[in-house]
Protein backbone atom coordinates (compact mmCIF):
# COMPACT_ATOMS: atom_id res chain seq x y z
CA UNK A 1 0.00 0.00 0.00
CA UNK A 2 1.45 3.34 -0.78
CA UNK A 3 1.81 6.13 1.79
CA UNK A 4 2.65 8.91 -0.67
CA UNK A 5 -0.11 11.29 -0.21
CA UNK A 6 -1.45 12.07 -3.58
CA UNK A 7 -2.16 15.58 -4.78
CA UNK A 8 -5.49 17.02 -4.05
CA UNK A 9 -7.62 17.03 -7.18
CA UNK A 10 -10.81 17.73 -5.71
CA UNK A 11 -14.37 16.21 -5.82
CA UNK A 12 -13.56 14.67 -9.27
CA UNK A 13 -11.33 11.77 -7.16
CA UNK A 14 -14.05 11.20 -4.20
CA UNK A 15 -14.97 7.83 -5.83
CA UNK A 16 -10.89 6.82 -6.10
CA UNK A 17 -10.40 8.46 -2.59
CA UNK A 18 -13.40 5.82 -1.14
CA UNK A 19 -11.98 3.38 -2.68
CA UNK A 20 -8.56 3.55 -1.30
CA UNK A 21 -9.54 4.25 2.08
CA UNK A 22 -11.81 0.84 1.67
CA UNK A 23 -8.82 -0.94 0.35
CA UNK A 24 -5.89 0.47 3.35
CA UNK A 25 -8.77 0.10 5.87
CA UNK A 26 -9.45 -3.54 4.86
CA UNK A 27 -5.35 -4.27 4.37
CA UNK A 28 -5.15 -2.33 7.75
CA UNK A 29 -7.88 -3.78 9.81
CA UNK A 30 -6.35 -7.46 8.72
CA UNK A 31 -3.31 -6.64 10.24
CA UNK A 32 -3.62 -4.30 13.02
CA UNK A 33 -7.08 -5.14 14.04
CA UNK A 34 -9.99 -3.05 14.38
CA UNK A 35 -8.52 -0.41 16.23
CA UNK A 36 -5.86 0.35 14.30
CA UNK A 37 -5.31 4.33 14.09
CA UNK A 38 -7.53 6.23 11.61
CA UNK A 39 -4.16 8.63 10.98
CA UNK A 40 -2.74 4.87 9.86
CA UNK A 41 -5.22 4.25 7.38
CA UNK A 42 -5.78 7.98 6.05
CA UNK A 43 -2.12 7.75 5.10
CA UNK A 44 -2.20 4.58 3.54
CA UNK A 45 -4.42 5.75 1.07
CA UNK A 46 -2.58 8.63 0.39
CA UNK A 47 -5.19 11.23 1.44
CA UNK A 48 -5.77 13.55 4.37
CA UNK A 49 -7.74 13.23 7.57
CA UNK A 50 -10.57 14.89 5.85
CA UNK A 51 -11.18 13.14 3.25
CA UNK A 52 -11.45 10.34 5.56
CA UNK A 53 -14.06 11.87 7.60
CA UNK A 54 -15.94 13.21 4.46
CA UNK A 55 -16.16 9.94 3.15
CA UNK A 56 -16.03 7.88 6.89
CA UNK A 57 -17.65 10.08 10.05
CA UNK A 58 -16.20 7.49 12.15
CA UNK A 59 -14.77 3.79 12.45
CA UNK A 60 -17.64 2.08 12.78
CA UNK A 61 -19.30 3.52 8.80
CA UNK A 62 -15.61 2.55 7.61
CA UNK A 63 -15.63 -0.49 9.00
CA UNK A 64 -19.24 -1.53 7.81
CA UNK A 65 -17.70 -0.35 4.52
CA UNK A 66 -15.12 -2.78 4.50
CA UNK A 67 -16.74 -5.94 6.13
CA UNK A 68 -19.96 -5.56 4.18
CA UNK A 69 -18.02 -7.55 1.66
CA UNK A 70 -17.28 -10.24 3.91
CA UNK A 71 -20.80 -10.16 4.74
CA UNK A 72 -21.99 -10.66 1.51
CA UNK A 73 -19.32 -13.68 0.80
CA UNK A 74 -21.42 -15.18 3.87
CA UNK A 75 -24.71 -14.61 2.65
CA UNK A 76 -23.66 -16.28 -0.78
CA UNK A 77 -22.44 -18.84 0.33
CA UNK A 78 -25.85 -19.62 2.39
CA UNK A 79 -28.32 -18.93 -0.94
CA UNK A 80 -25.78 -21.51 -2.58
CA UNK A 81 -28.31 -24.69 -2.65
CA UNK A 82 -26.07 -27.60 -0.24
CA UNK A 83 -24.27 -25.31 1.69
CA UNK A 84 -23.93 -26.59 5.34
CA UNK A 85 -23.03 -25.55 8.64
CA UNK A 86 -19.57 -27.04 7.94
CA UNK A 87 -19.11 -24.84 5.07
CA UNK A 88 -20.31 -21.77 6.66
CA UNK A 89 -18.17 -22.31 9.88
CA UNK A 90 -15.13 -23.31 7.37
CA UNK A 91 -15.36 -19.74 5.12
CA UNK A 92 -15.99 -17.90 8.55
CA UNK A 93 -12.35 -19.10 9.72
CA UNK A 94 -10.95 -18.04 6.43
CA UNK A 95 -12.06 -14.70 7.36
CA UNK A 96 -11.11 -14.91 10.80
CA UNK A 97 -7.72 -15.67 9.54
CA UNK A 98 -7.29 -13.62 6.96
CA UNK A 99 -8.87 -10.61 9.21
CA UNK A 100 -8.86 -11.30 12.35
CA UNK A 101 -11.22 -7.93 12.94
CA UNK A 102 -13.90 -9.11 10.88
CA UNK A 103 -14.57 -11.63 12.89
CA UNK A 104 -14.03 -9.38 15.97
CA UNK A 105 -16.44 -7.35 15.06
CA UNK A 106 -19.30 -9.67 14.36
CA UNK A 107 -18.48 -11.26 17.61
CA UNK A 108 -18.88 -8.16 19.72
CA UNK A 109 -21.38 -8.13 22.21
CA UNK A 110 -22.41 -5.60 25.07
CA UNK A 111 -24.18 -2.21 25.43
CA UNK A 112 -21.83 -0.05 24.68
CA UNK A 113 -21.87 -1.95 20.89
CA UNK A 114 -22.73 0.06 18.14
CA UNK A 115 -26.39 -0.70 16.81
CA UNK A 116 -24.72 -0.81 13.04
CA UNK A 117 -22.23 -3.44 14.28
CA UNK A 118 -24.76 -5.39 16.03
CA UNK A 119 -27.28 -5.03 12.93
CA UNK A 120 -24.42 -6.62 11.38
CA UNK A 121 -23.60 -9.51 13.56
CA UNK A 122 -27.42 -10.06 13.44
CA UNK A 123 -27.19 -10.66 9.87
CA UNK A 124 -24.10 -13.16 10.19
CA UNK A 125 -26.06 -15.14 13.27
CA UNK A 126 -29.18 -15.35 10.96
CA UNK A 127 -27.36 -17.43 8.25
CA UNK A 128 -25.72 -19.39 11.25
CA UNK A 129 -29.31 -19.86 12.45
CA UNK A 130 -30.79 -21.61 9.46
CA UNK A 131 -27.72 -23.98 8.83
CA UNK A 132 -27.48 -24.64 12.50
CA UNK A 133 -31.30 -25.74 12.55
CA UNK A 134 -30.76 -27.89 9.14
CA UNK A 135 -27.90 -29.50 11.20
CA UNK A 136 -29.42 -30.25 14.26
CA UNK A 137 -32.38 -31.49 11.92
CA UNK A 138 -30.01 -34.08 10.25
CA UNK A 139 -28.71 -35.38 13.34
CA UNK A 140 -24.74 -33.78 12.95
CA UNK A 141 -25.02 -31.33 15.61
CA UNK A 142 -26.32 -31.61 19.34
CA UNK A 143 -29.43 -30.00 20.27
CA UNK A 144 -28.46 -27.92 22.81
CA UNK A 145 -26.21 -25.71 20.60
CA UNK A 146 -26.97 -22.53 19.75
CA UNK A 147 -26.31 -20.12 17.40
CA UNK A 148 -25.18 -17.63 20.25
CA UNK A 149 -22.80 -20.79 21.25
CA UNK A 150 -21.78 -20.43 17.37
CA UNK A 151 -21.06 -16.72 17.56
CA UNK A 152 -18.90 -16.89 21.14
CA UNK A 153 -16.69 -19.56 19.26
CA UNK A 154 -15.78 -17.79 16.51
CA UNK A 155 -15.10 -14.40 18.68
CA UNK A 156 -13.06 -16.67 21.00
CA UNK A 157 -11.08 -18.11 17.92
CA UNK A 158 -10.85 -15.09 16.44
CA UNK A 159 -9.21 -13.42 19.81
CA UNK A 160 -7.00 -15.94 20.02
CA UNK A 161 -5.98 -15.89 16.36
CA UNK A 162 -5.24 -12.26 16.97
CA UNK A 163 -2.81 -12.69 19.21
CA UNK A 164 -0.67 -15.23 17.43
CA UNK A 165 2.21 -15.18 14.34
CA UNK A 166 -0.10 -15.31 11.10
CA UNK A 167 1.54 -18.18 10.40
CA UNK A 168 0.15 -20.37 12.85
CA UNK A 169 -3.78 -19.03 12.70
CA UNK A 170 -4.43 -22.47 10.52
CA UNK A 171 -3.38 -24.75 12.18
CA UNK A 172 -4.28 -22.96 16.02
CA UNK A 173 -7.86 -22.67 14.10
CA UNK A 174 -8.18 -26.16 13.21
CA UNK A 175 -7.17 -27.28 16.51
CA UNK A 176 -9.59 -25.02 18.10
CA UNK A 177 -12.87 -26.23 16.09
CA UNK A 178 -11.97 -29.48 17.01
CA UNK A 179 -12.23 -29.06 20.53
CA UNK A 180 -15.06 -27.46 20.13
CA UNK A 181 -16.91 -30.18 17.74
CA UNK A 182 -16.38 -33.07 20.18
CA UNK A 183 -18.92 -30.81 22.33
CA UNK A 184 -21.04 -29.87 19.31
CA UNK A 185 -21.14 -32.74 17.28
CA UNK A 186 -24.07 -35.61 17.42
Amino acid sequence: MSHVRRPNRGPSAAAENRAALIAAARELFATDGFDTPLTSIAKAAGVGQGSLYRHFPDRVSLALAVFEDGVRELEELAARPGTTLDDMLALMTEQAISSIAFIDMVGAVGAAVDPRLLRLRDRVAELLEGLLAEARESGRVRDHVTTEDLVTVIGMIAALLARIPADTRRRTAERAWLLFRQGMDA
